[in-house]
C-alpha cells in the first residue's frame, strides 16, 4: 500500500465514522495495519473504536499484534482468531479488546455461551466500554435472556447516549417482550440520532405490524427502502404487511422484488406460499415451499406451512408426514405439534395420538401459542380450553383498540347489530341462524351482515342475504378497515360468529369494531379476550360453577344458546335402507358427528355395544379414505366384523337430514359433542343419547336435550353412556316411546321455536345494550322465559 493510497485509506475511515459506520473504519484501519503495523494513526484510531484508551492499551498485546487480530476476523477465519484471542487472554488476562475480539468470533461461530462470556469480561476490565455492553446485550437477547440484555443495552446508551445502533437493538429485544411501545420508542431514538437508520426503519415497520399498524408499516418499509433499494428483508416484511391487509397480489408483486435482489432468500418463499395458500392456490403453495426447503432443508416453519396447505388438499397422510419433519427439525414447534395430532383425528390414527397424549395438556398453555380450536377434540379440559385461549389471543391479537365513539345522549331506537362471519355459505353455522336473522324484530333493531370469506352462490347464500338490511361483503379488506366500516355503520354490538374456527377475523374484534362486541355460535368456547365482553350460553351448557373457565360474562337464554330453524326442509323422497348400504331389520346406530371428534374410547364403547346387539351396524358419515380404513381395522382389532361399519356419502341436505330416519339411536362423542348434527337428527326424530362432559364443546348436547324435554337420554359417565344405549337397543317399546315423545317435543319444546328464541336472544342483545348504555362494566345476564 502506497503513502498516498495509506492517507486516503485514513481520511476515508474518518469519514465512515463521522456517518457512525464504525465496522467499516474498522476494516480500513485494520488494512492499513497489516502492511504498516507502526501506523500511529491507524493505531489510534483503531485503538478509538475499540474503546480504548493508552493506560488501558499497555495491559493488552501491541497493536501490531490487534492489528493482524482483526485483519483476520474480516477475512473469516474466526476459528483461527479464537485460537489466537484465547492465547492472548492468557498472556493478557485483562486486555479488554483482546475478550471483545474473541467474544465477536465465538458469536460469529454461535458460540453464544462462550461469547457471552468474553463480553462479561470485558465489562468488567473496562466498564466505560459503550461497545462492549451493547456486544453482551446481543448475545444475552440471542439466549432468550431479555431482561439481561436490555440492561445491557441501557447501560452501553449512558456511557454513549448517541449510540444508535443500541437503541435499535433494545428495540428488537422489547418487541420480543411484546413490549411494542417501549420498542416503537427505541426504534424512533435510533432513527432520531441517525435519520438515515435503514434497519432501524425495517424494525419499526416489524413492530408497527405486530401492533396491527400496516398502512404506518408500510410506510416505513418504503422509507427503508427509498434509503436502500436492495433491502431484500424490508421487501420481504413489506409483503406480509400486504397480505395482512388483503393484497394478496401487491404481496405476492413485493415478495418477487425481494427474490430478484436475493434468489436465495428462502423465508420469502415460505411467506410466498401462505399468501398463495390464501389465495386458493394450493399447488402453486405447495411449489413455494418446496422451493423453500430446497433451500433451506432444515427450515421447520415452512414443513408447517406445506402440512396446511396439503391438508387443504386433502392429503391428510402426507400432511403429516409434512408436520413430523417439521417437528423433527423442531421438537418444541407447538402449533405442528397440535395440527399433527388434529390431522391424526381426522384419520382416526388413535394410536399416534395416544403415544402424543402425554404433551396435549400443554399445547399453548405458556409462552407459545396454538388455535385453541385444534385441541378442543382431544381433551375435555375447559381450565386450559380458557388458557390456551388466554394464550393465543394475547401474542396473537396486539392491536391497539379504535378509540369509542362517544356514547349517545338516549337508547336507540333501533340498535343496530353487525354479525360478522366467513360462512355466510353452505355452513352448520349458517343453516342454524338463517332464520333467526329473519325473525329479529325490524322495528327495535337494525341487522347488518359483513361476509369475512367466501362468495360462492348458493340458494342459502341468497337467503342470507335478504335475511338482513345491509349486507357488506369485506373479505378483501384488512381487519382494521373492517373494523373502522362497522365504526362507519354505527354498530352498537359487533358479533362474532366464528371464534377460533377456519379463516376467523378475530383481529377486528380486537380493533374494537363497536362498544359491545359477542362471541356467539361458531366457537364453542371462551375467546380468551379482553375485547370480547359476552358469550351466547344457557345454563346447562355454562353452569354458574364454570364461569371461571370464560373470560367473557355470560348471557344466559332460558333454554339452549343454540338457534334452530323450525322451517328446515327435509326431502319428501323416500330412501330406503338398501340405497343406504344399510340391512332390513338390523338395529342402526348412528354417528353423523364429523370423525375427528370420535376417539378409541368411544369407539372401544361402540363395539361393545355391536357384539352385543346381534346384527346391529354403526352408520358413521364418510369423512377420508384413511379414517375409513382406520376405524375397519380398529373394530377387526376388537374383533368385530368390519362389515358392520358403513359409511355415509355426501348428499343435499334435505336428504341428509330425512335419511337420519333409517336409523335408530343416534351415539355421540364425548369431548366435542354433536352440535349442528345433534339438531339435525333430533328435526329428522331420531333420538341422540349424550354423555355430559365439562367444557363447553362436550355439553352442547346435553343443552339440546334438555330444550327439546328429553333429559333422559343425558347420561354423566361412560357406563351410564353404554348401559343406556344397551338397554335402549335391546327393548324396543322403551326406544318407541322415546321416538314418540321427541315425535310430540320436537314442535311443542322450546329446541325448534325459533321465533321464541329470537325474542329470547333479542332481550339479551337489549340488556347487553342497557348495561353499555348505564355505563356499567360487562356481567352476567339473565334472560328469563
Amino acid at each position: 500500500m502506497a503513502k498516498l493510497s495509506v492517507e486516503l485509506t485514513l481520511v476515508k475511515a474518518k469519514s465512515h465514522i463521522k456517518r457512525g459506520e464504525l465496522a467499516e473504519a474498522r476494516k480500513l484501519y485494520s488494512a492499513v495495519l497489516s502492511s504498516f503495523p507502526n501506523n500511529k494513526k491507524a493505531q489510534q484510531g483503531l485503538n478509538s473504536l475499540l474503546g480504548g484508551n493508552q493506560s488501558v492499551a499497555k495491559q493488552g498485546p501491541p497493536q501490531a499484534v490487534l492489528g493482524q487480530l482483526i485483519n483476520l476476523y474480516n477475512q473469516g477465519q474466526l476459528e483461527v482468531v479464537v485460537e489466537q484471542a484465547q492465547k492472548l487472554t492468557v498472556q493478557y488476562p485483562a486486555s479488554f479488546i483482546v475478550w471483545n475480539i474473541l467474544g465477536a468470533a465465538n458469536k460469529g461461530l454461535g458460540r453464544i455461551v462462550e461469547a457471552t462470556n468474553a463480553f462479561m469480561h470485558v465489562t468488567r476490565y473496562n466498564p466505560n466500554f459503550a461497545d462492549g455492553f451493547s456486544n453482551l446485550g446481543a448475545t444475552l437477547a440471542d439466549q432468550g435472556k431479555l431482561d439481561e440484555a436490555i440492561t445491557a443495552y441501557k447501560r452501553a446508551i449512558r456511557l454513549k447516549p448517541d449510540y444508535f445502533e443500541a437503541h435499535n437493538n433494545m428495540g428488537i429485544a422489547l418487541r420480543r417482550q411484546e413490549k411494542l411501545e417501549a420498542s416503537i420508542n427505541s426504534y424512533k431514538k435510533a432513527l432520531s440520532l441517525k435519520p438515515d437508520y435503514t434497519e432501524a426503519y425495517n424494525n419499526l415497520g416489524v413492530v408497527l405490524v405486530q401492533k396491527g399498524n400496516l398502512t404506518e408499516a408500510i410506510v416505513s418499509y418504503k422509507r427503508s427502502l427509498s434509503l436502500k433499494p436492495d433491502y431484500a428483508e424490508a421487501y420481504n416484511n413489506m409483503g406480509i404487511a400486504l397480505k395482512e391487509q388483503g393484497k394478496l397480489d401487491e404481496a405476492i408483486e413485493v415478495y418477487n422484488k425481494a427474490l430478484s435482489i436475493k434468489p436465495d432468500y428462502a423465508e420469502v418463499y415460505n411467506n410466498m406460499s401462505i399468501t398463495l395458500q390464501e389465495q386458493g392456490k394450493l399447488d402453486e403453495a405447495i411449489e413455494a415451499c418446496n422451493k423453500s426447503l430446497s433451500l433451506k432443508p432444515d427450515y421447520a416453519e415452512a414443513y408447517n406451512n406445506m402440512g396446511i396447505t396439503l391438508q387443504e388438499q386433502g392429503k391428510l397422510e402426507e400432511a403429516i408426514e409434512a408436520y413430523n419433519k417439521s417437528l423433527s427439525l423442531k421438537p418444541d414447534f407447538e402449533s405442528a405439534k397440535m395440527q399433527m395430532l388434529h390431522q391424526q383425528a381426522h384419520i382416526c390414527d388413535w394410536d399416534s395420538i395416544e403415544e402424543g397424549r402425554s404433551f396435549i395438556p400443554d399445547l399453548g398453555t405458556s409462552d407459545k401459542f396454538v388455535n385453541p380450536f385444534g385441541i378442543l377434540s382431544l381433551e375435555d379440559a375447559p381450565e386450559r380450553h380458557r388458557i390456551r385461549s388466554e394464550v393465543y389471543a394475547k401474542l396473537k391479537y396486539l392491536q391497539e383498540a379504535l378509540p369509542l365513539r362517544e356514547k349517545p345522549s338516549k337508547v336507540r331506537d333501533r340498535i343496530r347489530i353487525g354479525y360478522f362471519s366467513t360462512d355466510f355459505k353452505e355452513h352448520p353455522v349458517a343453516y342454524l341462524i338463517a332464520k333467526v336473522l329473519e325473525q329479529h324484530d325490524r322495528n327495535k333493531f337494525e341487522v347488518f351482515g359483513y361476509s369475512l370469506h367466501g362468495n360462492k352462490q348458493s340458494a342459502l347464500r341468497q337467503r342470507l342475504v335478504k335475511s338482513f338490511d345491509t349486507f357488506v361483503d369485506v373479505q378483501g379488506l384488512n381487519g382494521k378497515d373492517i373494523a373502522l366500516r362497522a365504526r362507519q355503520d354505527e354498530i352498537d354490538i359487533a358479533i362474532d360468529l366464528n371464534g377460533y374456527t377456519q379463516h376467523a377475523r378475530t383481529e377486528i374484534f380486537a380493533y374494537r369494531a363497536a362498544p359491545i362486541q359477542i362471541n356467539y355460535l361458531g366457537y364453542p368456547g371462551t375467546i380468551g379476550a379482553d375485547f370480547m365482553d359476552y358469550i351466547i350460553a344457557d345454563k346447562n351448557l355454562i353452569p354458574t360453577k364454570s364461569q371461571k373457565y370464560y373470560s367473557e360474562e355470560p348471557i344466559y337464554l332460558p333454554y339452549t344458546y343454540m338457534p334452530t330453524d323450525n322451517t328446515r326442509e327435509v326431502s319428501k323422497r323416500s330412501s330406503t335402507r338398501k340405497e343406504m348400504g344399510l340391512p332390513d331389520g338390523a338395529f342402526v346406530f348412528c354417528c353423523f358427528n364429523n370423525n375427528y371428534k370420535i376417539s378409541g374410547v368411544e369407539f372401544d364403547i361402540w363395539m361393545r355395544l355391536l357384539t352385543k346387539v346381534a346384527g346391529s351396524v354403526l352408520w358413521l358419515r364418510r369423512s377420508n379414505k384413511l379414517s375409513d380404513i382406520s376405524m375397519r381395522k380398529e373394530a377387526q382389532k376388537r374383533n368385530v366384523d368390519p362389515s358392520r361399519i358403513i359409511f355415509a356419502d355426501r348428499t343435499e341436505m334435505d336428504e341428509h337430514i330425512a335419511r337420519q330416519k333409517l336409523a335408530d339411536l343416534f351415539i355421540d362423542t364425548f369431548a366435542f359433542n354433536a352440535h349442528t348434527t345433534a339438531t339435525e337428527a333430533l328435526w329428522a326424530g331420531l333420538p341422540v343419547v349424550t354423555k355430559l362432559g365439562e367444557g363447553f364443546a362436550a355439553r352442547v348436547a346435553g343443552s339440546l336435550l334438555n330444550a327439546v324435554g328429553l333429559p333422559e337420554l343425558i347420561t354423566e359417565t361412560e357406563k351410564g353412556y353404554e348401559a343406556l344405549i344397551l338397554h335402549l337397543a335391546t327393548n324396543p317399546d322403551d326406544l318407541s316411546k322415546i321416538k314418540q315423545k321427541l315425535a310430540t317435543n320436537r314442535l311443542s319444546k322450546p329446541l325448534f321455536d325459533t321465533e321464541q328464541y329470537t325474542r329470547h336472544l333479542e332481550e339479551g342483545y337489549r340488556q347487553a345494550y342497557q348495561n353499555y348504555f348505564d355505563g356499567k362494566a360487562p356481567q352476567t345476564i339473565i334472560v328469563k322465559k
